[in-house]
């Protein structure tokens, strides 16, 4: 597995090889600039890739099982957006989770009610999803996720054990701050480029494809293209006999409140 600790260790015995080398004059000083920048590359990809689970325990996909279970997962919201994916989720009788900001639920609290009366989940996805927060120290990050939980729990009277890290970025930082707060990290199996791509058909076709029994799918309640895509996706699953549940019933985690 791609971990970071097993990384670390094979970069500093590849290091220590090549110094004995150099040393011999086997090999030439540009062994050691190749192998820095191949443990650069990989901690990389460790870190803007959150299936990888590289710096610690990530949650991106269920074992699959003959369920036909999957999970719709929303980012970014609640939002006036979030009451049309909402109603459409009610129309098809599928439950997903909505990853909420913390400021946006102390804006639309209503909402955010809505969406556990619903019978849906949410969880936290930081208080304020600023662009540097996966850089943050782990006491500020811990923070960001207790000023979210606060919120839900104001808003919802309920709490969650699951955290999205803002654009899907981990790093040791997360890692403690998560544990810190008792948060599982949940990521995704299945991004949809949403607040990205601007063909709808484009962004349908990067996720029905490829949809699968434990799949979990990034979207964002936060545009009027992401909910036209939403109702032809809902159509899709079920000619697929695809059923959305919340993920952290798709995950087997204990809910929290």
């Amino acid at each position: 597995m791609l971990k970071h600790q097993y990384i670390r260790i094979i970069i500093v015995i590849a290091s220590f090889v090549a110094a004995i080398g150099y040393l011999y004059d086997y090999w030439s000083i540009y062994w050691f600039v190749l192998i820095a920048l191949i443990g650069l590359g990989l901690t990389a990809w460790g870190v803007f890739d959150i299936r990888l689970g590289y710096f610690g325990k990530t949650h991106s996909k269920a074992s699959r099982n003959s369920s036909k279970q999957v999970s719709l997962t929303f980012d970014d919201g609640p939002c006036p957006y979030t009451n049309q994916v909402l109603d459409l989720l009610d129309q098809y009788d599928m439950k997903a989770t909505f990853f909420c900001i913390g400021q946006q639920v102390l804006k639309y609290p209503e909402i955010a009610n809505r969406i556990i009366e619903s019978g849906h989940s949410i969880g936290n996805h930081s208080f304020t999803h600023r662009k540097d927060i996966a850089f943050s120290k782990a006491g500020e990050m811990a923070t960001e996720i207790q000023l979210a939980d606060d919120a839900i729990a104001k808003a919802t009277n309920s709490t969650t054990p699951m955290y999205r890290p803002p654009f899907g970025v981990t790093n040791p930082n997360v890692i403690k701050a998560c544990k810190a707060s008792n948060k599982q990290i949940i990521g995704w199996s299945i991004r949809s480029l949403d607040t990205v791509i601007k063909d709808e058909k484009r962004i349908l076709n990067r996720i029905v494809p490829r949809l699968k029994a434990g799949d979990i799918v990034l979207l964002h309640d936060t545009s009027e293209r992401t909910v036209r895509v939403l109702e032809q996706l809902l159509i899709k699953m079920k000619e697929m006999n695809l059923q959305s549940i919340p993920v952290d019933r798709l995950l087997k985690i204990e809910r929290n409140g």
